[in-house]
């Protein structure tokens, strides 16, 4: 099965795409991530003598960009979702509530 068949590319969808770099500029967490991967694959620091201590580097960096990537989601996500009901009429987020909530009828035992 070639590269085309497993993943499936939209021809005029990734025409209109951004480059790579240009989208990791505004992921610099990513790029960061990225380049200290390369950094094992290349064996940049030297230091690298096994391939299981290779394989060990890539995923902890892989593990962390994913928590990152995750969690930097989550953030973009709450954000959008902020702006959705701020646009909406009739919804307050942002009203103090005055209420202590309602007296109980009994004393608690």
């Amino acid at each position: 099965m070639s590269e085309h068949e497993r993943f499936p590319v939209n021809e005029t969808a990734s025409a209109r795409k951004r480059s790579v770099d240009e989208r990791l500029k505004d992921l610099p967490e990513v790029r960061a991530r990225f380049e200290r991967m390369l950094d094992v694959i290349e064996n940049a620091a030297g230091d690298i003598e096994k391939a299981a201590e290779a394989e060990r580097r890539v995923i902890e960096e892989l593990r962390q960009m994913g928590n990152e990537v995750l969690h930097n989601w989550a953030c973009r996500q709450q954000q959008k979702k902020e702006k959705e009901f701020d646009s909406k009429r009739g919804v307050n987020r942002k009203e103090k509530k005055t209420s202590t909530g309602t007296p109980d009828l009994e004393k608690s035992k």
